[in-house]
Order: C-alpha cells, then sequence, then structure tokens
C-alpha cells in the first residue's frame, strides 16, 4: 500500500502514472482545502492554491528525478518565491507545507503515503479545533469612549469599571474633532456578558451622551 507506483525509469514515465498521480494529487488537494476552512476564513485564492500546489510541487519532482543540477535550479526558484509571497498565518503556513508534503509523496509515487499522511494531519487538525482552548476569552473588550476636552480622564470611570468589570487598561489616547474631544481606548473584560447595556449606559451618564464602541477584539494574525 505505501509502496511507490512508479516501477519504470524516470525518462519513460508513462501518461497513465503521470495523471493517476495527478488525480491523486488534485483530489488531496480538494480535502486539504476543505480542512483548511472548516471553521477558518480565507480567500478564494488561497484555497484553489491549496487545491492545485500538490500537483505543481509533483510535477517539479517528477521532472525533477535523478538530476542534481535541474533540483539546484528549481530550489532556488522556489527560494526566490518566498520573498514574493505575503506573510501568513501558522494555519496558512501548516496547510502550505501540508500540501508540499503531499505533493513529494505523489511525485515520488507514493501515493497511499500521501493519503495516510492527509488523513492524519487533516484528522488531527480537525480534532485540535474541536476541542475547547483554554485561551478564548469572550468577555473580552475593546471599549472606545469619547469624552469632552474639559473632562479629566483619569480615574472618572473608576467607579463604573470596579462595578461591571474584571480588568481594564488604558491603551490609548487621542484627540478628535480638531481638539475638541478626547476618545480613550481600553481593553476590558467584562464580569457578566449580560451586563453589557447596563455598563454602557453608565458610561453614558458619565460622558455626556457622546459616542461609546464596545466590540470584541479582532483575531490576531500569528504571522511567522
Amino acid at each position: 500500500m505505501l509502496n511507490s507506483i512508479l516501477l519504470t525509469t524516470q525518462t519513460n514515465l508513462s501518461l497513465m502514472e503521470f495523471l493517476l498521480c495527478t488525480g491523486v494529487s488534485i483530489l488531496s488537494g480538494l480535502v486539504l482545502a476543505a480542512v483548511h476552512t472548516y471553521k477558518n476564513h480565507c480567500s478564494r485564492n488561497f484555497m484553489m492554491t491549496l487545491v492545485i500546489l500538490p500537483a505543481i510541487i509533483q510535477t517539479v519532482i517528477m521532472l525533477v528525478n535523478g538530476n542534481l543540477g535541474t533540483g539546484v535550479a528549481v530550489m532556488g526558484a522556489f527560494s526566490l518565491i518566498r520573498f514574493r509571497s505575503l506573510p501568513g498565518n501558522s494555519r496558512e503556513i501548516q496547510s502550505v507545507f501540508l500540501a508540499m508534503a503531499i505533493g513529494l509523496a505523489t511525485g515520488m509515487g507514493y501515493l497511499g503515503l500521501a493519503a495516510v499522511l492527509l488523513m492524519i494531519a487533516g484528522g488531527m487538525t480537525v480534532l485540535l479545533i474541536l476541542i475547547p482552548g483554554g485561551n478564548t476569552d469572550f468577555s473580552r473588550r475593546e471599549l472606545k469612549i469619547t469624552i469632552p476636552e474639559n473632562l479629566d480622564y483619569y480615574g472618572v470611570f473608576d467607579d463604573v469599571f470596579e462595578k461591571y468589570l474584571k480588568k481594564s487598561e488604558l491603551l490609548k489616547v487621542k484627540t478628535v474633532n480638531m481638539g475638541s474631544l478626547f476618545e480613550l481606548q481600553y481593553q476590558i473584560d467584562l464580569k457578566h456578558e449580560n451586563q453589557e447595556k447596563a455598563f454602557i449606559d453608565d458610561l453614558r451618564c458619565r460622558n455626556g451622551n457622546l459616542p461609546i464602541i464596545c466590540g470584541r477584539f479582532a483575531a490576531e494574525r500569528e504571522e511567522l
């Protein structure tokens, strides 16, 4: 099952062997794209890349097999592609490396090994996603409060924060409306999510009913 199907020499590679390896590469790419998009957002272009990349790597491996000079030239070309690519998060890089590993396996004829690798890596990815993360905190918010310029923001909301929040941290102060207003940006942790409206109502009484924005932090990109 894990043996290579390429029994002929590289110069005598048959069309049927090439089409079989390419078909397995495309099918594996489709499965990999489905795993990558499971509870994850990605662009259509990146999905297309995951589907096609194993077949491209497979073809390259078939072409350079046994040719040292061509292999070195291809390695140099791949190193240049890195500098033309946008940085991705850890999950995107994992999917790209998995697509390359599948392409390497199918390019050498190890179709069973490629399928087993995809099942193990894809299954573990889905399993780890389903396991609740210990660091997920849905009570964390980003809070922006607009106050008039004559209001001293230091300590003005302390009693309200103590009533509704577990933790608060002032991240940034910015002047707006040509300096006539201040915008305070906080990172906060609510004691109870169902008290968010009451919390905002108390803040409105304190800042003169000026704009208040309270929302969850955007997902961080873990660039490597």
